[in-house]
């Protein structure tokens, strides 16, 4: 395999605080009070990790042993757990909403991400076990229950999971699969290309994703299946055991929510001052736990007008002292806001470090004061292995018309544009610039002549000149259009890649399926990704695979 590595700074769409922050993320400590210069440099939090960690291990790793032995557990996963039950163990944590098969293949870099670094930790004399938190506690279903792969011809295929209607609002983890799996599966090999891999896949696939099972379940067994042999710790936080555990956090932050609400805004203001905007809207009311209805709704609680808390639409309203009672009662009841969510995965686990995408990365700058409020270490942060994978075809094509991947940026028809110039036709491209430059060069001569005349009539030109352009730029986009049509081959090769590498203008990895490379490759794809990972290189790695 041949690797690239680009600047985060060449990527589409990416916020100036992540992209300091992947420069010289010791600099802005005054926002990420952990922050290191390297991966490696997270050994010297150990002590402190370990110091401020008072969870009893035996309780968590027994349900962390039941949960993962429920999703299929492999033998390396159940030893990482015995390997927690150790005092002096940390755990190197990412996590992901629970997408239908997978969801996008950055979930499968965040967790190998994670593996990767904790095998460091461990050969560096730090017992480290990696840990992936599953985000089954998020209730908008719409953004998980879909999946994309590359069909047989090269276009972008897209199944989805028709939920029944009484699952709106539920948390995710909770949402029950029905037929409609079955037929988002058998309609993805539909579209697949069928290869030596494709039927033990959509075995695998049915296996896990199937109707009576939720979609943490499904998620957890899928990643088992996926991931096992490397140890992965999987958490599912709707678990009542973890919720029991989670209790005192939840009752603290309740007691502390004026007080967490109040940092939280200090820090947006702080950040738009330092020329960087507000990561998450803290609106009026704000609240850093969802209230769980008796039917299992997840909904947001907001404070009144009177200090009290109210779940939105809803009637009832409580107040703080109620909201500790309940909590410390029936923790069920409620689960963390996306301020809160990273300090509650703290006070469950030893975590060291967490891997995370370029939005949680700048999401810690404002939720850093929660740990602060909290009493708790804030957590290193660090970005998640950013890939995108290019197979054989697409790398020849790259090739073939000289083009770079962080070319592909420029959008289809400019990339069409350059290869038709320079390898079709370059005479008639020459042409119409050789015509626009002298059309510009009269047309200067006119000016200067009639604007001693009058001026009105210079301005006049300028307007009728932006025009003649417009129409010649017009007739210069319809013929790359037309004779992309002649060209057949170089128009199905250039979107073909497009749709591969940078599908809908996004980066692979935040929109195409695992899936799409286990049918072309097999199950060794996983392993090829393990092995391109380097926690030293904090750019968006090309792999050609």
């Amino acid at each position: 395999m041949r690797t690239e590595s680009l600047l985060c700074s060449s990527l589409p769409v990416v916020s100036r605080l992540f992209l300091d922050y992947q420069t010289d993320a010791t600099s802005l400590r005054r926002f990420y009070p952990s922050a290191v210069d390297r991966p490696a440099d997270v050994t010297d939090r150990v002590g402190d990790v370990l110091a401020a960690y008072s969870q009893d291990r035996d309780e968590l790793c027994d349900l962390l042993r039941d949960q993962n032995l429920s999703f299929g557990a492999s033998p390396e996963t159940l030893d990482s757990i015995e390997l927690l039950r150790a005092t002096d163990t940390v755990a190197v944590l990412s996590g992901q909403q629970t997408g239908l098969f997978s969801g996008p293949l950055y979930s499968v870099y965040k967790a190998l991400t994670a593996v990767k670094m904790a095998e460091c930790l461990r050969s560096g004399g730090t017992n480290a076990v990696p840990v992936f938190w599953m985000a089954t506690e998020d209730h908008d279903l719409a953004e998980v229950s879909n999946a994309f792969v590359v069909d047989s011809v090269g276009k972008l295929s897209e199944e989805r999971f028709a939920p029944v209607g009484s699952d709106e609002g539920l948390p995710v983890g909770n949402v029950q699969l029905n037929d409609s799996v079955v037929t988002a599966i058998d309609r993805l090999f539909d579209s697949l290309p069928r290869t030596e891999f494709s039927e033990e896949l959509r075995s695998e696939l049915r296996k896990c994703w199937m109707p009576g099972k939720n979609f943490g379940e499904a998620f957890g067994s899928f990643f088992c299946r996926l991931l096992g042999k490397f140890g992965l710790v999987i958490v599912d936080p709707l678990d009542s055991g973890l919720k029991r555990m989670a209790a005192p956090l939840y009752v603290e932050a309740i007691r502390k929510s004026n007080a967490i609400v109040s940092a939280l805004t200090n820090r947006s203001s702080e950040l738009t001052a330092a020329g960087y905007h507000s990561q998450v809207l803290i609106e009026d009311g704000y609240f850093p736990l969802f209230w769980h209805s008796d039917n299992g709704v997840r909904i947001a609680l907001r404070r009144t007008s009177d200090g009290r808390l109210q779940a939105k639409g809803r009637r009832e309203r409580f107040t703080e002292d109620e909201l500790v009672e309940i909590a410390a009662a029936e923790p069920g009841r409620f689960s963390p806001g996306v301020m809160l969510r990273p300090v509650v995965q703290d006070h469950l686990f030893p975590t060291i470090c967490y891997f995370g995408g370029s939005a949680e990365v700048a999401y810690f700058a404002q939720n850093s004061e929660v740990y602060r409020i909290l009493g708790r270490p804030v957590t290193t942060i660090i970005h998640r292995q950013s890939l995108t994978i290019v197979e054989p075809k697409h790398a020849r094509s790259l090739e073939k018309y000289g083009l770079n991947f962080n070319d592909l940026f420029a959008g289809e028809d400019e990339i069409i544009r350059r290869v038709l110039d320079e390898f079709v036709d370059p005479a008639t491209a020459q042409l119409f610039s050789d015509i626009e430059e002298k059309i510009n060069a009269e047309l200067e001569r006119l000016d200067e002549a009639i604007s001693k005349l009058d001026p009105t009539l210079a301005e006049n030109l300028a307007t009728r000149r932006r025009k003649i352009n417009y129409h010649v730029g017009a007739l210069r986009k319809k013929y790359y259009s037309r004779r992309a049509v002649t060209e057949e081959v170089i128009d199905r090769r250039v979107k073909a890649a497009l749709t591969a590498l940078l599908p809908d203008g996004q980066l692979q990895e935040r929109v195409v399926n695992i899936v799409s490379f286990l049918d072309r490759f097999g199950p060794g794809f996983v392993d090829w990704i393990y092995d391109s990972i380097d926690l030293e290189d904090k750019g968006h790695r090309v792999i050609y695979i």
